[in-house]
Formats: structure tokens, sequence, C-alpha cells
């Protein structure tokens, strides 16, 4: 007759991870879900610049970025609403832009008479 209860169901490969240290276990989730938000974002958008207005095929794609609209790139909600997909170029303008636009509202700080 068999006993009613729990058993501990060992896993293959040993304890969970692999024995990986938790560093890198951390690192491997990040990128998986960076590109994981990445592909939703092209799948959504397509494979077109949102600022440029580009068309890209799935060939070039390395090109186009995902650029957060409210800078948070931990806010990725599954609807892509935080989201638009830029070309590299248009990425790195827009980025430019706000460290171009801080640098000139510092300058103007520093000579406003005290």
């Amino acid at each position: 007759m068999r006993k009613k209860g729990y058993h501990i169901i060992r896993r293959a490969g040993g304890p969970a991870g692999g024995g990986k240290p938790a560093e890198q276990i951390i690192r491997e989730a990040r990128e998986a879900a960076k590109s994981n938000y990445r592909t939703q974002s092209l799948r959504i958008h397509g494979l077109i610049c949102a600022k440029c207005g580009r068309e890209f095929d799935i060939t070039e794609s390395r090109l186009l970025t995902v650029h957060h609209r409210d800078g948070n790139s931990a806010n990725n909600p599954p609807d892509g609403s935080n989201w638009e997909n830029l070309c590299i170029y248009c990425h790195d303008d827009e980025h430019g832009r706000s460290t171009l636009g801080d640098y000139f509202a510092k300058a103007s700080k520093d000579k406003t008479p005290k």
C-alpha cells in the first residue's frame, strides 16, 4: 500500500541555474527580457523608423532600435505604449538633443545675474 504525502523531485542538472553565479543568471535574464521587448516592439510597430519614416526589411532590422518614450528602460508595457522604433541615426539624434538641451539649460543658469 502506498503512503500519501509529498516527496521531493530532483531536477536533472543539479541546483537551479545549473551552478551559475547569481550575477550571470541575472545578466542572462536581463538580456532575454531586452531582446524580448525589442522583438515585441518590432512586431507591434513594424520595421519603420517613427521619426524619419525610413522603412527597413528583415535583413536591416538590426538598424532599428527601441526608444523608451519616458526614458525609463525598465518600463516595458506589453502593449508597446512606451516604445517607438527609431533607426540608429534618429535614436542618436533623440538622445543628443536632450544632452544638448541640458547643456544649454545649465549654461543659461550660469549666466543669470545673482
